[in-house]
């Protein structure tokens, strides 16, 4: 697919979502670089997870922007709040709007279906609106939409790798079903209204200072207690573990490269609409992953040499929601982007645990 060039330098740019693992993350990368933005971020910080660790998050942004060239202003609250949202887009006009604000989790998405549909659905809904009306009056507008869905889409799909050409019709929790909904409302309004999109299906994402709900971390912290981990469908599971910043280069990348806006043999718009995969491309087996992280444990010191961790494991059977393998074929943005995921395990695992020393003492 063609792609258009942008320049992010002197670039407004919105990021949501970025009090959020990867949301902040972004937002350091962009405020390092030696290109002169104006950065906007949004989040609702909401108590999903410890917001001690989102407000340390934002207090990284605060230090690391006083020493950045860019500009930098955060707003406390919701993307599903259009009235906020709407001012935003007025106030500074983006250039390139990054959509990581999503209520997270499979397993939560059971019980708690209401704000996935506030926050996925209706947020996402707000942020294409906006966009769509960017162009009123002859603005130039939006010229980029990058919004982060997710390998959940995938579902029970036994192919694999998952490709983006694979059909994607059967999700299995209420969370992929909102990010495939993602997908295809940015292609509607792609074809509606040429707003130039790109979806991002990222795959089981881990690092320091992400998510504490995601099984590397919560392992740890329930170690550190002396309780027991479950480890699902007896062990029997593969996922495409990708490194946080693995997945912000892969990010920054696709900001730069907006769909082409072109015109189909019949005249009419094509959709400038893109999907993309960012993965390891290399499925690690859920024990291996387990082996690792308790080596890592012990060499950072969060846990004694001597921890009995096979008296503190359990296999038990696969749970609602789960799938057993995800795999990402990568080859799109590997071709259109020339960029692969390069962080492995042992390398991405050992900055956890030497930050979450570091974090938690």
């Amino acid at each position: 697919m063609n792609k258009t060039k942008i320049d992010l330098a002197g670039k407004t740019i919105l990021v949501t979502g970025n009090a959020g693992f990867i949301g902040a993350r972004l937002t350091e990368r962009l405020l390092a670089m030696d290109a002169a933005m104006t950065v906007v971020g949004v989040d609702n910080v909401n108590d999903y997870y410890d917001t001690a660790l989102k407000e340390y998050r934002l207090a990284r942004l605060e230090m690391l922007s006083a020493g950045s060239v860019s500009d930098y202003a955060f707003y406390r609250g919701s993307i599903a709040d259009k009235k906020l949202i709407d001012g935003l887009f007025a106030k500074y006009r983006f250039d390139v709007v990054v959509n990581l604000a999503a209520q997270a989790g499979v397993r939560y998405s059971i019980d708690h279906p209401d704000v996935y549909i506030e926050s996925n659905l209706i947020g996402f809904y707000n942020i294409l609106e906006a966009c769509r009306h960017s162009y009123d009056g002859g603005a130039k507008g939006v010229a980029h939409l990058v919004y982060a869905s997710s390998s959940s889409v995938y579902g029970g799909n036994k192919k694999v790798p998952f490709s983006t050409e694979d059909r994607v019709d059967n999700p299995v929790s209420l969370y992929a079903a909102t990010k495939k909904s993602n997908e295809l409302l940015a292609h509607a309004y792609s074809k509606l209204y040429d707003i130039p999109s790109t979806g991002l299906r990222f795959f089981t994402v881990y690092g320091e200072a992400g998510r504490p709900d995601m099984f590397y971390f919560s392992a740890t912290q329930k170690l550190l207690r002396g309780e027991i981990i479950k480890i699902f469908n007896y062990g029997n599971c593969k996922r495409d573990f990708t490194y946080v910043d693995d997945i912000v280069e892969g990010v920054l990348r696709v900001m730069g490269g907006a769909p082409a806006r072109e015109k189909g043999e019949d005249g009419l718009p094509v959709p400038p609409y893109a999907v993309y995969n960012i993965g390891g491309g290399q499925p690690e087996n859920l024990l291996d992953f387990i082996n690792v992280l308790q080596e890592e444990l012990v060499r950072a010191g969060v846990l004694p040499a001597d921890f009995d961790f096979e008296a503190h494991k359990e296999l038990v059977p696969m749970q609602p929601g789960d799938v057993p393998v995800t795999f990402a074929d990568a080859q799109g943005l590997e071709r259109d982007y020339g960029f692969t995921p390069r962080v492995g395990i042992r390398e991405g695992l050992r900055r956890f645990c030497e930050w979450y020393k570091q974090y938690y003492g």
